[in-house]
């Protein structure tokens, strides 16, 4: 649906990284009081928090916002596994949209391995929801024999992804030097045709992001520019004659194409109003599949945009400026509210070394487990009112 006059008033994360030093509790306060901080407000001008997570322990999103006030506003814990983040903000968006508060908070946040105290591992039941690597290289297998994709191609993305990340201060790989897709081929095989460098990490971190109506915004940041969130698609699976899979999985890639067509009709934009795009890459070959499902380029064209270097930072269509999924890292339930921090940044000309020239359209997209597909668009407003 279209969104109106709900802008971002505040973005803030943590790095995503290996947090064997923080609790949970620890992450997701630091990136709650950093987006107030960032705002300029303090917990009691908020009407309603969205907290997202897949692999937290019960409880937590009530316990994890007292750590940043009592002040008695409704919290609401949401699950939709990778696009937790995005969903969170969604409904923090329709909050705000719908009259019912002036400023939202969508706060979402991971540790690698949720424990349950005493439980001395994993929480039980969550090894069975993750899609193995071996699905994903099945995948990528498939469209070797259908398009011509090479492990070049894949190595190409993971390379570009990762050289964006050593960019970015909050991700999770940070590479002493400019990685080739040599390296990327010579790494470990996790499962043919998939290295070790094309996979996402876990890590975990968390991020935030407040959401209010355009005109608080202005006035509780005077100058600031106004980014807005156009729209927002969430969709879950319909059937598909080809696709086939038992257990965990992120479903069909045309699930994607059905949420891209709902929100580009809502916002009334198309792909070729894009200035860079972040979406879900957790194994590197699901980015060539969503440049079509997008729309960013014809069915069976993704690997000339690799050939052509279109999707690289400096390129027509730049794609993961903050390293992505495999570069950023994928701690799962706060990734998609790092897209929109990156997306933020991006917007507003705040994005030291990778800055995309002129942005100010981008898209956000990611897919979770279950499955489901949301993409979410943001656009900056050309002026600003005296």
């Amino acid at each position: 649906m279209r969104i109106e006059n709900v802008a971002l008033l505040a973005t803030s994360m943590t790095r995503f990284a290996d947090h064997r030093d923080k609790t949970l509790v620890e992450l997701a306060t630091e990136a709650g009081l950093g987006v107030l901080a960032e705002a300029g407000i303090d917990l009691r001008q908020v009407g309603e928090v969205y907290v997202g997570s897949m692999m937290a322990p019960p409880m937590y999103g009530v316990r994890i916002m007292k750590q940043l006030g009592l002040t008695g506003l409704p919290v609401v814990s949401i699950e939709a596994a990778s696009a937790s983040g995005l969903v969170a903000l969604r409904e923090a968006t329709f909050a705000v949209a719908s009259g019912r508060c002036d400023v939202a908070l969508a706060l979402a946040y991971e540790h690698a391995m949720a424990r349950l105290p005493g439980s001395g591992g994993i929480v039980p039941g969550y090894e069975s929801l993750m899609a193995s690597p071996a699905s994903f290289a099945l995948w990528a297998s498939r469209r070797a024999h259908e398009r011509g994709t090479r492990p070049e191609h894949l190595a190409a993305l993971a390379a570009k992804n990762w050289n964006a990340a050593r960019l970015n201060p909050l991700a999770y790989h940070q590479a002493d030097h400019a990685v080739t897709p040599e390296e990327v081929l010579a790494s470990k095989m996790v499962s043919t045709p998939l290295t070790q460098m094309m996979g996402a990490p876990m890590g975990g971190g968390a991020a935030a992001v407040l959401v209010a109506r355009d005109d608080v915004v202005r006035r509780l940041r005077p100058g600031h520019p106004i980014v807005k969130l156009l729209a927002t698609a969430l969709v879950t699976e319909s059937y598909e004659p080809e696709w086939i899979a038992v257990g965990p999985s992120v479903g069909p890639p045309e699930m994607t194409a059905a949420a891209a067509k709902l929100a580009y009709e809502a916002a009334s934009l198309g792909p070729q109003d894009l200035d860079l795009v972040l979406l879900h890459d957790s194994w590197i070959n699901e980015e060539l599949e969503y440049y079509e499902q997008l729309g960013l380029c014809d069915v069976g064209d993704a690997e000339k945009l690799v050939e052509e270097g279109a999707t690289a930072l400096g390129g027509r269509m730049p794609v993961s400026t903050d390293g992505g999924l495999v570069g950023r890292g994928h701690p799962i339930g706060p990734t998609g509210l790092a897209q929109v921090h990156e997306i933020a940044l991006q917007l507003s000309g705040r994005a030291e070394g990778r800055q995309v020239d002129g942005a100010r359209t981008a898209l956000a997209h990611l897919v979770g487990g279950g499955s489901s597909a949301i993409v979410s668009l943001f656009q900056r407003e050309k002026s600003q009112p005296s």
